[in-house]
């Protein structure tokens, strides 16, 4: 089903510098596409591969989440969260993505694009002339990482008050909330069986209580 879906990509013209890597990932077909291609990469699933639903628009921010507060001393979450910068599926060129995923209801088939934004002005072209279902999903992107979506009809706040500062998914955001109060997962830890409850009050220190 990749060959096809590939082959027909390449059939509408859509090859060369527009597809700069593709990928598998848990069994379904990802492409990372130039720029300058994004919008054209929704118009050929529309129009040659038959994707006529449009499940998702959002955005990636790559960057490793500072440590803050009592989570400097040390990650408890499994796997260890990373500290440097790693890429997924059919790789980046930097710190921010734009990815959306469509699907073929008559095809029964999907695949996800994938495309690098700028650092400093993260923008690419809006799907909503193409998929109108990408209106409220670019707004929420807009709102929540900062990308812009030229030639959106109205980006505007989706869930945050108009007045509100910053991108709350940008993985810089402050989470004053974990500095005030550290997250669960690193206090009141439970021990696993077999080993010592180091929390736990000493027979010594409870015989002294009594």
């Amino acid at each position: 089903m990749h060959d096809e879906l590939l082959a027909l990509l390449k059939s509408a013209g859509f090859n060369g510098d527009a597809i700069l890597e593709t990928a598998d990932a848990h069994g379904g077909l990802v492409v990372r596409v130039a720029n300058a291609q994004w919008r054209r990469a929704a118009e050929v699933a529309k129009e040659h591969l038959a994707c006529d639903y449009l499940s998702f628009i959002s955005g990636i921010d790559w960057q490793p989440a500072p440590r803050e507060g009592d989570e400097a001393g040390g990650d408890t979450s499994s796997p260890v969260q990373p500290t440097e910068m790693t890429f997924g599926a059919a790789g980046s060129a930097g710190r921010f993505q734009v990815f959306a995923h469509v699907q073929s209801t008559s095809k029964k088939w999907g695949l996800t694009f994938k495309s690098d934004v700028d650092d400093a002005d993260p923008r690419v072209e809006s799907w909503v002339p193409v998929y109108s279902g990408a209106d409220w999903h670019e707004r929420e992107c807009w709102e929540m990482y900062g990308f812009t979506f030229d030639g959106h009809p109205g980006l505007r706040h989706l869930y945050l008050p108009f007045e509100f500062e910053g991108h709350p998914l940008r993985k810089d955001y402050p989470l004053l909330a974990r500095v005030v109060k550290p997250w669960p997962g690193l206090v009141d830890v439970e021990p696993m069986p077999g080993e010592p409850d180091t929390d736990a009050p000493s027979e010594a220190a409870t015989e002294a209580e009594t």
